[in-house]
């Protein structure tokens, strides 16, 4: 009796943990948090990450498939957006943040060409790997300034990478946004597909961190569009 107490207490302390998964909730606008799901799209897998790369919920999270009641931010080339989590990140990993073009951001599904804006990488050396995200509760980037006008998806991920060990072992954390782009270029960044982006067994994301410890990291995905 005391042992199965023992387990039963141990699953009880187990649960909050479980449940407390964070999530990119809020868009930030030049430096102002928005309301929480107000801009981006929210999942109907609660906390819950993603784990197969080839699955169309690698776009904008479960559920994320259309903007249902989500309201759509007008903001200029070249300003400042971000993202703003529930709480703090607490797996090991890294972050990438896409943007695709699309011509209702209300209604797009994701299936349109996405490129890279913005990532956050492992920093390696000296025998050890560092995670800069570890803690973090929010990220600020810049929009291209060169991208032309229109709506768009702002699409961010965390990928976990604390059971990346095995295949679909990275957990991908993940939110959409909706934009409506002002000002702006006439740049036409290189895309790629989501999915189709990333392979489970890219370096990058079938890794095991802990032993022995890597002496370098392959962050997943294209370069950093920089227009």
């Amino acid at each position: 009796m005391k042992s199965l107490f023992t387990a039963f207490a141990l699953l009880l302390l187990a649960i909050p943990h479980v449940a407390a998964h964070y999530r990119f909730t809020t868009l930030i606008v030049n430096g102002a948090a928005t309301t929480p799901w107000q801009y981006v799209r929210q999942s109907n897998n609660s906390n819950s990450p993603i784990t197969d790369v080839s699955s169309t919920n690698l776009r904008c999270n479960s559920g994320g498939a259309s903007g249902g009641s989500t309201q759509t931010a007008t903001v200029a080339a070249g300003a400042t957006v971000g993202f703003k989590l529930d709480q703090a990140i607490f797996h090991a990993g890294v972050l990438n943040v896409y943007m695709t073009k699309v011509s209702n951001a209300a209604t797009a599904d994701g299936s349109t060409g996405w490129f890279k804006i913005y990532q956050v990488s492992a920093v390696t050396g000296g025998g050890t790997i560092f995670w800069p995200t570890d803690n973090a509760t929010q990220f600020t980037f810049k929009i291209p300034s060169s991208i032309s006008a229109g709506q768009y998806l702002l699409r961010v991920e965390h990928i976990a990478l604390h059971s990346a060990a095995s295949t679909n072992g990275a957990q991908f954390y993940i939110s959409c946004a909706q934009l409506n782009v002002t000002g702006g270029g006439s740049a036409s960044p290189s895309t790629v597909q989501i999915p189709g982006v990333y392979s489970a067994s890219d370096p990058g994301i079938l890794i095991n961190i802990y032993y022995p410890v890597p002496t370098s990291y392959k962050q997943p995905g294209p370069a950093v569009f920089t227009g």
